[in-house]
């Protein structure tokens, strides 16, 4: 059922004291985060007994009221109920003790800023990959329905290149906001890169320098590393210059001075080493798909719904785009991946057509409906997967079949599109073949997903509901 998100923030603020007792509030992830005048009159133990409240702390000298997912709504209808101008969500992080940094600790954090970067961009880099699927279905490739030469077909090239040929500019901005940098700095450093005049040095024979300082271009436009390398080095450099520069002087002189010394950083140092590292990535994807063949296709799309699990997913995401973007294609990571996320689609199915309770199938069928039109594994993993422990294997066999098939006709993805049922447009990009062999995986994938989950997926006990 549905939480009343008004009635917790009414109750909320009673609890607290009311809006007379608020000097300051604002929310993260999960939390409402409270500095309170008079820290004494909140009843912890009452507070949690507050429907729709899952707990009550004190620290960093604030009463933080833990919420949950939907604290946004409760946060914006309590600041209505108060009068309370509403604050930007803060770091969920932002209580916790400096932790020593150890070689796991900085991988941790350096995968955390890049997918913390990418995942933002989700939405706009799908919206741009169902206008070149588009593109690619009805124009001269495919159905043949308009031509190279009309508007339709351009205005489809118009609004891919809208976000992927200006990716490091939305970077630029996202990487910012993860590292509480400005993000028009971030944004600015971006462009620098896109600059039409500095672009066009791109393969000349023309020489250019940073305050003498030879520089190296490269065409930045659809690039990931140079500029999330930029912002994270331009993060301490602002921030020293905040720090020694007056508060008077410093809204004109430090963003200023950060453009200055970051021009010759970011031109002659870690664009091109972003760069070199792109292709690296890309390449060893690559490498490491040829290498591994059908087989390396077929492992990741076993385990693929595992590692989303785990959160390591966004990383492989990340450098599978990475590949997109620097070949046009990707037959690895991003293959793979879809095709377990079509054996998420038949492990739900096979379950809402095993399962005799009424409300475990139902469910079932809520989760394959919202896996197939949103696009979402999530509830089938925890509510199929987890529960009942052995639709994870027809999962994990599934996915390696149709990974299998994928790798050995040699598929792949062109855009980076829906997560749903629309996904197979991916393919489109390859021609008719890779549509058809696409499409066939999937195929594939479902139906072996599907029966497995029905014929070996759940013991009499779970069918008899003593599991449920």
């Amino acid at each position: 059922m549905a939480q009343n998100n008004e009635q917790i923030a009414t109750s909320v603020l009673e609890a607290i004291g009311g809006k007379e007792n608020i000097t300051f509030v604002t929310h993260c992830m999960t939390r409402l985060r409270f500095n309170l005048k008079d820290m004494g009159i909140p009843d912890q133990e009452e507070i949690k007994k507050i429907k729709g409240v899952l707990g009550a702390v004190v620290t960093g000298g604030q009463f933080q009221i833990i919420i949950g997912q939907n604290v946004p709504k409760v946060y914006a209808s309590l600041c209505d109920q108060a009068g309370i101008a509403r604050q930007e969500a803060v770091d969920e992080n932002l209580d916790k003790p400096k932790e020593k940094l150890t070689p796991g600790k900085i991988g941790s954090n350096i995968l955390n800023y890049m997918a913390g970067s990418m995942t933002p961009m989700i939405p706009a880099m799908m919206a741009a990959a169902m206008f070149r699927t588009i593109q690619v279905l009805i124009g001269p490739g495919m159905l043949s329905l308009i031509t190279a030469e009309s508007s339709m077909y351009m205005l489809c090239d118009f609004m891919y290149n809208a976000f992927f040929y200006f990716l490091p500019v939305y970077l630029g901005y996202t990487a910012s906001k993860k590292l509480n940098l400005n993000p028009v700095l971030g944004m600015m450093a971006a462009c620098l890169l896109l600059v039409p005049e500095f672009m066009a040095l791109a393969g000349s024979e023309t020489s250019f320098n940073v305050y003498g300082i030879p520089c190296i271009v490269n065409n930045y436009s659809q690039s990931v590393l140079p500029i999330v390398l930029t912002v994270w080095v331009m993060s301490y450099v602002d921030r020293f210059f905040r720090k020694v520069i007056p508060d008077m002087l410093s809204t004109i002189f430090a963003p200023f001075l950060t453009m200055v010394v970051m021009a010759p950083l970011e031109l002659c140092l870690l664009a091109p080493l972003g760069s070199v590292l792109g292709d690296f990535i890309g390449n060893g994807l690559l490498a490491f798909g040829e290498t591994g063949g059908f087989l390396a296709v077929a492992i990741v799309a076993a385990l693929w719904e595992f590692l989303v699990m785990s959160g390591m997913h966004s990383v492989l995401i990340m450098f599978g785009i990475t590949t997109l973007l620097t070949n046009g294609s990707e037959s690895f990571i991003l293959v793979a991946g879809g095709y377990a996320t079509w054996a998420a689609f038949g492990m739900a199915l096979g379950a809402f057509l095993r399962l005799r309770d009424k409300e475990e199938k139902s469910l079932a069928l809520g989760y394959f409906v919202s896996g197939i039109l949103g696009g979402v594994t999530e509830p089938v993993l925890y509510g199929i997967g987890f529960k009942y422990k052995r639709p994870f294997i027809a999962m994990a066999i599934g996915g390696f079949c149709g990974g299998l098939y994928g790798g050995l006709m040699h598929v792949g993805t062109y855009v980076m599109g829906a997560t749903n049922f629309l996904a197979v447009l991916g393919y489109v990009g390859g021609g008719t073949t890779n549509m058809v062999h696409g499409c066939i995986g999937v195929g594939i994938t479902i139906v072996v997903t599907t029966a497995l989950t029905y014929f070996m997926g759940f013991t009499a006990k779970d069918l008899a509901g003593e599991n449920c």
